[in-house]
């Protein structure tokens, strides 16, 4: 193996409910995952009331721990990053554990401070999680929950609290028994533990919210299983908290979507976002593209740079793929200067024009396939891909937009990402801008206006260019016509 041109990371996470190992590597300026791999180890579980683990517990953990060791063997230790989390943090035999765990590993593991945790998490989000303004990131753990305020790579509030949806578990849901009163008992002792943040956490303020932990991908993943979208709401929470109180018991928790192994932990999770929803008054929150396992792999990689993640995403996709980037930086630059010319509220969501802007980046993906159906294999690309920046609402918007980019034209179709006249409308932005750089050279490229009226556009070209570019000037033809039978007016003066 040549470690000089391709070395890999590794990046172990002892954690109070399940250990987990993340392997990766750098390629063109972006992560690729080569092995995940997760343990239910419930180490918090295992804590008696004098914060002693018990015997079980360590050996659960210590057979894990030599699952993983025989992995480690291919990583240069310097590319090694092991660490503990709450559970080590509290016990008090911690010491017996780790000593055991780093002969087995044969790496030293360090157990973090809850703050040093939540640093980390951030870093983890932000490396992995598009978006402008500042940002409230949520990440409940086993016997932890952090709370992070923070604006790209820096962090302006950091908290870890002694909650976790493994000791809510013991605390609040000890008899198994699914009920109002237990799960009032649950969301109103989280509430207090939350109470001597919350004050300076709103008036901190935040733009977006997302949840960075497995409690928050299960619920994601529930409502795309019953039909919702990505988006987590608070009465979507309660909609869900009201299904569980169905079944009774936790044992017999039968959600749709819901996996086996997070079943157990459900219950005291869902209290507790719930919780942290009412108390800060969050409106929506997204599933974050990486964590704690994610920080500590990318502060290891000194050569990645902290820039935006959407534009760093871009840039090693169009290497990997080679695609043109100086005609992918034209199309992108004509696409918006015809959105801003269509007005300010022509477009409602600002995440529409990223949108726009990526799809421009990135429409030639499909030709790395075939030029025959490269409308699909882009779609398929996209899908299929890791991007991080992206949600998976934005991946499957960006799908939808690069599969029809020409030729065909059908509405978008459902998706959550933006509304459907925002996803239709760059659509037919990005459609235009495609045609009118078809000759690949920046010098050739009209002076073009187009005025919008709600769906009804004018394009207006100077009369010399077309009649020097017939060729084009047939293409705007045939897509006026295209638009107009989807009752999409488009004039070409």
């Amino acid at each position: 193996m040549d470690h000089a041109r391709s070395p890999l990371y590794a990046a172990i996470d002892l954690g109070s409910n399940s250990f987990h190992m993340l392997v990766v590597r750098e390629v063109q300026g972006s992560v690729q995952t080569l092995a995940k791999i997760k343990r239910k180890v419930r180490l918090a579980a295992g804590l008696d009331k004098h914060l002693n683990l018990s015997s079980e517990a360590m050996q659960r953990g210590w057979d894990c721990l030599s699952l993983f060791a025989e992995r480690l063997q291919d990583i240069d230790p310097q590319n090694i990053r092991i660490v503990a989390t709450a559970a080590l943090r509290s016990a008090k035999n911690t010491d017996e554990f780790i000593a055991k765990a780093n002969q087995i590993l044969g790496h030293p593991i360090t157990v973090i401070t809850g703050e040093e945790e939540a640093c980390t998490i951030y870093q983890g989000v932000a490396h992995t999680s598009g978006g402008k303004g500042k940002r409230l990131v949520v990440d409940i753990g086993g016997a932890s929950t952090e709370l992070i305020i923070g604006e790209g790579f820096d962090a302006a509030a950091l908290t870890s609290l002694d909650m976790g949806c493994v000791t809510w578990l013991e605390q609040h849901f000890k008899d198994r028994s699914l009920t109002e009163a237990s799960f009032d008992r649950a969301i109103d002792g989280a509430k207090q533990v939350l109470a001597p943040i919350v004050e300076r956490y709103r008036s901190l303020g935040w733009d977006v919210c997302v949840g960075a932990s497995g409690t928050v991908q299960a619920l994601q993943e529930i409502m795309i299983a019953q039909g919702m979208d990505e988006v987590i709401t608070l009465a979507k929470l309660h909609r869900l908290r009201k299904q569980a109180i169905g079944f009774g018991q936790v044992e017999e928790l039968d959600i749709d979507g819901l996996t086996l192994e997070r079943a157990l932990v459900f219950p005291s999770g869902l209290s507790i976002l719930i919780a942290i929803f009412e108390q800060f008054d969050i409106d929506s929150m997204t599933l974050a593209g990486g964590a704690l396992r994610e920080g500590l792999v990318y502060g290891m990689m000194n050569t990645m740079q902290q820039q935006d993640i959407r534009i760093r995403t871009i840039q090693s996709i169009q290497s990997r793929y080679q695609l043109d980037q100086a005609h992918a930086n034209s199309v992108a630059n004509m696409a918006a200067n015809l959105l801003r010319q269509c007005g300010d509220k022509w477009i409602v969501e600002p995440i529409a024009e990223d949108m726009l802007n990526s799809a421009a980046e990135l429409y030639e993906i499909g030709m790395s396939i075939g030029f025959k159906k490269d409308g699909e294999h882009a779609a398929y690309l996209i899908k299929n891909l890791d991007l991080p920046g992206f949600t998976q609402a934005q991946k499957q918007l960006l799908a939808q937009l690069l599969r029809q980019y020409r030729e065909q034209l059908q509405p978008i179709g459902a998706q959550s990402a933006v509304s459907a006249t925002s996803a239709n409308r760059i659509l037919r932005i990005l459609r235009l801008a495609v045609i009118l750089c078809h000759r690949r050279d920046s010098q050739t490229l009209p002076v073009v206006t187009l005025n919008a009226e709600y769906d009804a556009l004018t394009l207006t070209l100077p009369h010399e260019w077309e009649a020097n570019n017939p060729l084009m000037s047939a293409e705007l033809a045939l897509e006026a016509q295209r638009q107009c039978d989807q009752h999409w007016p488009l004039i070409i003066a």
